[in-house]
């Protein structure tokens, strides 16, 4: 059964007998229900999965149950296959991988040695036969602790199942993890050290209610990202050391969907402001969004009101630049709103350090406000999106309760699995130019969305311009604490008596 391209045709599956009544299939055998291109895709992974659990489970129609089997293959982590077999996340499905070896052997010495003969023979066009023959002399040593699933399994020219899997892992260690053992390595780059995956991201939850400031955030920051379907955004309370809790998220329109695109989102700007055209449905979405939320008290867990502080709206999009400068001076927020443009600074790009601050400007850490200029007569922010990306995964990677962590609201890990889907929908490569070293971020090729990533860079950017700092003993998961010995103080203390 193929599951893409056919739901309208599953939900209305019905049989006629010769005696004219009507059966609905109750056994459904799903054959390897993705490729290789969906498993790489969030989207995909989730439409495939929407189809099972939806139109496929319902065939037996009310009332009656439909029973599944799904024979697949684990191609990377997260995907459908992984899912489905996670008794913990789908315990309904009752997920068993089945292995090619279920013990590896204990010998890894001789092994190492048979693995050296059989590189060595083919890289001289043999055939592997010294490999095979010194197999033979240590066989007994060389299969003691290994656990093979179908003993019988092996080519002409091998003598065991041991030996087949063994070659099998020689030749890619990738492939064998993946289609012998149904557990693919982790996809994980250099670039990727010290990025959180969207499981560690979901599980960062700090208990509290969604839309409740903990005690100790005095600052609350929102940034907006426009799109020409949706508005997405995010709203984040802080610490003075920029400890941070994202507070609330979401789209406008409300999609009403746990897992969704921006490319198929249903209920859509246009749809709300009906007869407006492109620009005056951004503006009435930025105009319900804006006064929901900055209007809006936001309660502290020990009673106090708290309103959002600073909002930026992103006005990089040229077809919605005018449209944004015009709201944020029309609004009767406007104190409060400041349109944004986050640049791309890479390695041979100019640092914002090396701008020259002029009359009328407000500089802080890679973001600057420079004066009003040209028609629009809006003051605007411009920040390094690049830096503060790493900031933000920097935040993320913080173990909770120390000095400058960012955390999620509630105690359910799958509510944020879009959000943390949009978080991790790019990959950072490190870079030197100019005698510097900068992350440059660049979107997952498999991946759609990034806008919340882009809400809560902006929300940090927001926390900036307030004034929050990091605080000497803030932990940063790139830096490393200095260690200071007790004769180096002692030293200190001398020299300056």
């Amino acid at each position: 059964m193929r599951v893409s391209g056919i739901t309208g045709n599953i939900r209305g599956a019905m049989f006629i007998r010769p005696d004219g009544s009507s059966v609905r299939p109750t056994l459904a055998i799903i054959d390897d229900p993705q490729t290789d291109q969906s498993a790489r895709s969030l989207s995909q992974t989730q439409e495939r999965l929407a189809i099972v659990n939806g139109a496929i489970s319902g065939l037996a129609g009310p009332g009656k149950r439909t029973a599944m089997i799904m024979p697949c293959t684990v191609i990377r982590a997260g995907d459908l296959a992984d899912q489905v077999l996670d008794r913990d996340r789908n315990p309904l499905w009752q997920g068993e991988r089945t292995k090619l070896v279920y013990a590896f052997p204990k010998q890894e010495k001789l092994w190492e040695e048979y693995a050296r003969l059989r590189a060595e023979s083919l890289r001289c066009d043999g055939d592997g036969t010294p490999a095979t023959e010194f197999y033979a002399r240590h066989r007994a040593e060389m299969d003691e602790g290994a656990v093979i699933a179908w003993p019988e399994r092996h080519h002409p020219d091998e003598l065991s199942a041991v030996q087949h899997a063994m070659n099998l892992k020689l030749r890619s260690e990738s492939a064998f993890w993946a289609e012998y053992q149904n557990e693919p390595l982790p996809e994980k780059t250099l670039e990727d050290e010290g990025v959180l995956t969207p499981d560690q991201i979901a599980q960062k939850l700090n208990g509290h209610k969604r839309g409740e400031a903990p005690i100790g955030c005095n600052h609350l920051t929102m940034f907006i990202d426009v799109q020409g379907k949706l508005l997405f955004y995010c709203v984040c309370g802080w610490e003075e050391d920029f400890t941070g809790y994202v507070l609330d998220y979401g789209a406008y329109p409300e999609q009403k969907r746990p897992y969704f695109t921006l490319r198929e989102a249903q209920r859509t700007l246009q749809t709300v402001a009906r007869g407006a055209g492109l620009e005056g449905a951004i503006y009435a979405g930025l105009e319900a969004l804006v006064n929901e939320h900055l209007a809006r008290e936001w309660r502290r867990d020990d009673g106090a009101a708290l309103r959002i502080g600073m909002c930026l709206i992103d006005a990089n999009w040229g077809t919605s630049t005018d449209v944004v400068y015009q709201f944020c001076r029309q609004s009767t927020h406007s104190a409060v709103l400041l349109p944004s443009h986050g640049r791309y600074v890479g390695a041979a790009g100019k640092p914002f350090s090396e701008y020259i601050r002029r009359p009328g400007e407000r500089v802080g850490l890679n973001w600057r406000i420079p004066g009003v200029q040209g028609k629009r007569a809006v003051r605007h922010a411009l920040f390094d999106s690049n830096y503060w990306k790493s900031f933000i995964h920097s935040r993320l990677a913080v173990s909770m309760g120390d000095r400058g962590c960012l955390s999620l609201f509630g105690r359910d890990p799958e509510a944020h699995r879009l959000f943390a889907d949009h978080l991790t929908a790019e990959y950072r490569v490190r870079t030197e130019g100019r005698g510097r070293v900068v992350d440059e971020w660049k979107l997952r090729p498999e991946a759609r969305d990034n806008h919340w990533l882009d809400g809560l860079t902006g929300c940090a950017v927001g926390a900036a311009i307030l004034g929050l700092a990091l605080r000497a003993g803030s932990t940063n998961s790139s830096d490393e604490r200095k260690r200071v010995r007790l004769s180096e103080i002692k030293r200190k203390r001398m020299l300056q008596s």
